[in-house]
């Protein structure tokens, strides 16, 4: 692009002069196609990026209507005819710059300028190929819907209303991206979420100046708080249904065009051992798995390092018959129990990166490699002893129950084995503590990430310690404003 301020620009009257214009800015681009024509007497252009509409829409809807305009005096008559008595396509914005127009081109519109003319219409004939509705890949259930976001923000937004017809769901769209011109959407109960809340969060994504989004990861840094947090305060989720509860509850939903995944402002740290399977079954057994869950997150961030804290320094704890296993376990295996705990954790590690690089028929492969020939051949060689590969393979099978933290649960378990291997339990005390604090002093825009259990709400506690019936939850009308400090 050779002009760095053709957004500003206004559009060129002269059409031969508008279509030079244009083809200069696009760099000549074989996709940015121009359709001359003349209808009602006047001088027309009818731009299209190819592949990104419809033909049979354009043509039925766009171009028949179009070429059969009776003569007109004026380009202006022209296209307030259009305007007035022509409904070529639902969205019909009018453009006043190239940067607009650009836009709306690159986003599957047709644009039509004409000679003499200040301005352009565009007709919304999107036809793109995307991917089709399909079952989320990360957050499975049993008894919920089996549909996930897709990689089209108006598609995703179609599935959020169709679940909430309340006009009170509102839904703004923005474009952010220096260069990618990427289309975001806020989606908010307006009638739950504070109005001082929402002004924070455009106010955060004002300042966004990025060249491009491809991610919710370029976008979740400017949501959350600068300080130091060990968990996100900001979630995501694949799933309508599992959104449309969270915008019920007072959240702030963020979508990004081209990314199956939602952003959730603010997210709670008890949500993450919450699924929608846990109101469909009865309140007892929803209760029994959700602290199973809890109990699977502590095992996995501490039970490498307390295994390797109690061998080490604190052998009184266990009974002589388990002692003595471990003794005789671990006295023909060349390393200490830290460095070997700290192998196994970072092998497991490689293993799985490349199982999710690698292509699908690959990384089956690598699964089997790395179950059967290095995990037994470790054992078999004395490089690893048997109970500390159960250790450490229960610690890790545990963290897959709690998916959403599995990031920050992965470096917590290598610094908790840590300071377990070097001060014993005390260290592992000592961290904890740090950790506790990091957490409770996490928030977004004044929403705690550890609520209802600090600061404590007795409210909240219906879906947190314990799953109610959905009778006492009706009466809740809960929302996470409760919290705000």
């Amino acid at each position: 692009m050779n002009n760095p301020d053709y957004e500003k620009l206004p559009i060129i009257r002269d059409l031969s002069q508008n279509i030079k214009k244009i083809k200069e800015i696009s760099g000549g681009s074989s996709d940015v196609l121009v359709n001359e024509f003349v209808t009602g007497g006047i001088k027309c252009a009818m731009l299209i990026c190819e592949g990104m509409l419809s033909i049979s829409v354009i043509t039925e809807l766009v171009f028949e209507p179009i070429t059969h305009i009776l003569p007109k005096k004026d380009s202006r008559e022209l296209f307030n005819h259009i305007q007035d008595n022509l409904l070529l396509s639902t969205d019909r914005p009018e453009i006043n710059d190239y940067g607009t127009l650009f836009h709306l081109l690159n986003s599957g519109f047709a644009v039509l300028i004409a000679d003499d003319m200040d301005k352009a219409l565009a007709f919304g004939v999107q036809g793109f190929f995307t991917r089709s509705i399909q079952e989320p890949s990360g957050e499975g259930n049993i008894m919920g819907a089996h549909e996930g976001f897709v990689e089209t923000i108006r598609i995703n937004m179609s599935m959020i209303r169709r679940r909430l017809k309340s006009p009170e769901l509102v839904m703004e769209l923005f474009v952010k991206g220096g260069k990618s011109k990427t289309d975001l959407c806020l989606c908010y109960m307006q009638d739950r979420v504070p109005k001082e809340l929402m002004d924070k969060i455009r106010s955060s994504l004002d300042k966004i100046e990025l060249e491009s989004i491809l991610s919710t990861g370029y976008i979740r840094p400017f949501v959350e708080n600068d300080k130091f947090e060990l968990f996100s305060s900001t979630g995501t989720t694949e799933r309508p249904d599992v959104l449309c509860s969270k915008l019920i509850e007072g959240r702030v939903a963020l979508f990004v065009d081209g990314v199956p995944f939602a952003i959730v402002i603010p997210r709670l740290f008890c949500e993450s051992f919450q699924t929608l399977d846990d109101y469909s079954f009865k309140p007892y057994y929803a209760t029994f798995i959700r602290w199973i869950k809890y109990g699977a997150f502590i095992i996995s961030v501490l039970l490498p390092a307390l295994y390797a804290a109690i061998v080490m320094y604190h052998p009184e704890l266990m009974n002589s018959t388990l002692l003595m296993l471990l003794v005789e376990s671990e006295k023909n295996t060349p390393f200490s129990i830290v460095t070997e705990s700290m192998g196994v954790l970072l092998m497991y590690e490689i293993i799985r990166e490349a199982g999710i690089r690698l292509p699908k028929p690959v990384g089956g492969a690598v699964s089997i490699v790395s179950g059967l020939i290095i995990g037994d051949s470790a054992v078999k060689s004395g490089l690893i002893s048997t109970p500390l590969l159960t250790m450490t393979a229960l610690a890790v099978i545990s963290g897959f129950v709690v998916p959403e933290l599995n990031p920050s649960v992965t470096l917590l378990r290598f610094a908790f084995l840590a300071a377990g291997g070097i001060f014993g339990l005390f260290g592992i005390g000592l961290l904890a503590c740090a950790v506790l604090v990091n957490i409770c002093a996490t928030e977004d825009y004044g929403f705690p990430y550890t609520a209802p259990l600090s600061p404590f709400k007795a409210g909240g506690m219906g879906d947190t310690v314990i799953r109610s019936g959905m009778k006492k939850m009706q009466s809740r009308g809960f929302t996470v404003e409760e919290y705000h400090e």
